[in-house]
């Protein structure tokens, strides 16, 4: 397929490559305990988060809404439909004067199979103040459009660098 990277990073002990991953997405229980911070509070813990995974993209983390401190969020503006999942709606954060446009989605009525993320929240690690599987910090997946969370733990290259519009 034309556009595909041929720089694929393997593997070592304890990771995954994304190019391991399905497609369509696949949704699985996460082991570790995933935390969002935001404005230096704590707005989510959860030791019952999902994944979603993909091929070419860094995992997705989808916290339970009672594992989320739902007075700091607020509608957030617009939506968009992901092919698998159905239409996402988007949630703002805010903390006295500090404000995180669409700093999360959720998907209020997902397509079949995905239904156990319904009403889940997945926030970006760029517009949060930190994000985190276990101990380690998460940094965001490359471009402003996707949500997947970098760790050691994956390795790429992942979809949002440049030059990965066609992938």
């Amino acid at each position: 397929m034309p556009g595909l990277p041929r720089d694929i990073v393997e593997p070592g002990p304890d990771q995954e490559s994304v190019w391991d991953y399905p497609r369509p997405p696949r949704v699985g229980l996460v082991s570790a305990r995933v935390r969002v911070e935001f404005a230096g509070e704590t707005i989510a813990d959860t030791g019952s988060a999902l994944r979603v995974l993909e091929t070419a993209h860094p995992p997705t983390y989808y916290i339970p809404p009672g594992d989320v401190r739902s007075e700091y969020l607020s509608p957030g503006i617009g939506r968009s439909f992901c092919e698998w999942k159905g239409v996402a709606a988007y949630w703002s954060l805010q903390i006295g004067d500090r404000w995180a446009r669409n700093a999360a989605w959720s998907f209020p009525d997902p397509a079949p199979p995905y239904e156990e993320l319904r009403d889940r929240l997945a926030f970006y690690a760029q517009r949060v103040g930190g994000c985190y599987v276990g101990e380690e910090r998460a940094t965001p997946q490359p471009g402003h459009f996707y949500g997947g969370w970098v760790t050691s733990k994956v390795v790429g290259p992942f979809k949002g660098e440049p030059g990965t519009e066609g992938w």
